[in-house]
């Protein structure tokens, strides 16, 4: 089933990439811009993959004239569509991260769990979107210095046979889908600015189990004072080797009165939990609104299962350094 499903896959590819405008997106420097945001500025948009390549085709987007690149530590780009080059070239922009440290900070440390939360129910879970991230916040308790060591993320698989799904043998729903982790500043409650440009990506599969464990330790990032915002964001479904496959934000189905769009799902899912008492889940949509974030609850969401069901929290859990103090 798995080699049908690659086969459907890399078929869509190909018959995509026969009328695509292939592009690649590079630094000053010749060195490929990783996952950059290519908007369309009418709600759709895709992402670059890890070479800084896109594909761009207009029998797929037959009314853009402009595309709108973003990506971290570069400046925004806007470019037409009409005789869209092969390469694209995007300069450094002047912001600085602060409260960078040059090296490990010395002396002994212990580790402080924040354990996720987890469940099993297939009702009670986010469905991802390529067009939306979740980023849930985690305050400073203490004083001292705190490095990020591994982020615990929840996430839920599927059974193929849907009647045997509460069965813990059951044959999983085979996938390979690349996500995007990032790193956000406390800006008066809302996700501010990065705190690094380390592009953090990782792939889930159906080999994963609840809860999948992400070693940052490398990125070296600390915990700033008044807390930070750890976000995850879909790319999309990858090939057998990893690479990320051009994905559509909508899928067109054919119903009685007409084509309808219906937003592309991917897994896994995240199991959403109301064992969390604070408010502390924010989302947005990527190529919406310029991206503006939102609390996760009733009063800025209407139509959400998950909020009439009292789940307003994403379980993301965390591992830090903390070190004593010399």
């Amino acid at each position: 089933m798995l080699k049908k499903y690659l086969f459907l896959v890399l078929l869509l590819c190909v018959s995509i990439f026969s009328v695509a405008q292939n592009t690649t997106i590079v630094s000053e420097t010749e060195e490929p811009v990783s996952y950059a945001t290519v908007s369309f500025g009418n709600g759709n948009g895709l992402f670059a993959d890890d070479s800084g390549r896109f594909y761009f085709t207009k029998k797929l987007y037959k009314d853009i004239d402009s595309l709108f690149i973003s990506a971290i530590g570069f400046t925004n780009l806007k470019i037409a569509t009409q005789g869209l080059a092969d390469t694209i070239v995007m300069k450094p922009s002047i912001n600085r991260l602060d409260e960078v440290f040059l090296s490990k900070p010395r002396g002994k440390f212990k580790i402080e769990k924040i354990k996720p939360t987890v469940h099993e129910d297939y009702y009670k879970c986010w469905l991802p979107t390529i067009e939306s991230e979740i980023a849930v916040y985690f305050p400073n308790s203490s004083t001292k210095t705190q490095r990020l060591s591994s982020l615990q993320i929840p996430i839920k698989v599927e059974a193929k046979d849907w009647k045997k799904r509460k069965r813990k043998t059951a044959n999983k729903r085979p996938f390979s889908t690349l996500l995007k982790v990032n790193f956000y500043k406390n800006n008066n409650g809302l996700p501010g600015d990065v705190l690094t440009y380390d592009n953090v990506v990782f792939i889930a599969n159906e080999k994963n189990d609840r809860i999948l464990e992400l070693d940052v330790t490398e990125h070296d990032i600390y915990m700033p004072k008044n807390g930070l915002f750890i976000s995850l964001q879909v790319l999309g479904y990858t090939d057998k080797n990893g690479k990320l496959l051009p994905n559509k934000k909508y899928q067109e189905i054919k119903t009685k009165r007409g084509i309808v769009k219906v937003s592309t799902t991917f897994r896994p899912l995240l199991p959403f939990t109301d064992k969390i008492l604070e408010k502390r889940t924010f989302v947005r949509r990527i190529f919406l609104n310029g991206g503006q974030w939102t609390l996760f609850d009733k009063q800025n969401i209407k139509k959400s299962n998950l909020l009439k069901a009292g789940l307003n929290n994403y379980g993301l859990g965390l591992n830090l350094e903390v070190y004593k103090e010399d």
